[in-house]
């Protein structure tokens, strides 16, 4: 003899169809539970691994030529002969080498390394290069742009100018920045070797004197302002 059970309609169903029924009910609920804990911890999982991950250190380089006004190569700036017999007095806040930071040294140091392995004789250490490379480095990161030229217009030329240095037949300049990096003046120069047009300042044999100016920022990002000169 077969039971049967009224449904929804008032039509009966066998209790062998009734029980597969619910039977298909729970392993639905057990189902839909299942999957519910396991997007939760995917959740859990997925936030958890983001707050764990690190941030990757960055650096960028830039600088630019002498006969283009693009952001993109090391920038040189050659004057007149007449003006480069005229010398240049050492103000008292224009750092000597050994006034200069860690960053600095370093920075400067493996750059002579980089000419004495290419048969280049050394510069000497300028310490109004500095000066103005550490006030090009401090505006960059105050003001919070990354270039030769100055927001209200100054290239590397007239920027020297205004630092007192009036006489010199050539002028250059690289500019880097990074932030992550143990050793920022010695990335930046192993950076700045590997870019055709930053080499060619750094190994130049006119150039005799240089300077790095560094500047550390509220991100910590490190601004470097490398200054060459030819008198």
């Amino acid at each position: 003899m077969t039971d049967a059970r009224p449904n929804a309609s008032g039509a009966s169903l066998p209790t062998s169809q009734l029980n597969t029924l619910c039977t298909l009910c729970t392993l639905c609920t057990r189902a839909i539970l299942t999957v519910t804990l396991l997007l939760t911890s995917f959740s859990l999982f997925e936030n958890a691994f983001a707050q764990n991950i690190q941030p990757r250190p960055v650096a960028r380089l830039l600088s630019e030529p002498a006969d283009n006004a693009s952001n993109s190569r090391p920038r040189r700036v050659a004057v007149g002969e007449a003006e480069a017999a005229a010398g240049i007095e050492v103000s008292a806040s224009s750092p000597a080498l050994e006034d200069a930071n860690a960053v600095e040294r370093r920075a400067f140091e493996q750059t002579n390394v980089a000419r004495t392995k290419n048969g280049l004789p050394v510069l000497t250490w300028d310490p109004l290069l500095c000066r103005m490379a550490r006030e090009h480095s401090e505006q960059m990161a105050s003001l919070g742009y990354f270039s030769h030229e100055t927001p209200d217009g100054l290239q590397l030329k007239e920027r020297a100018h205004a630092s007192g240095i009036l006489h010199f037949r050539v002028i250059g300049e690289n500019i880097a920045y990074n932030k992550g990096y143990d050793d920022p003046g010695g990335f930046a120069v192993e950076r700045w070797l590997t870019s055709s047009g930053h080499r060619e300042n750094m190994l130049n044999p006119v150039f005799q004197s240089s300077a790095i100016g560094s500047y550390v920022a509220a991100d910590g990002s490190t601004y470097l302002t490398q200054i060459f000169i030819a008198r």
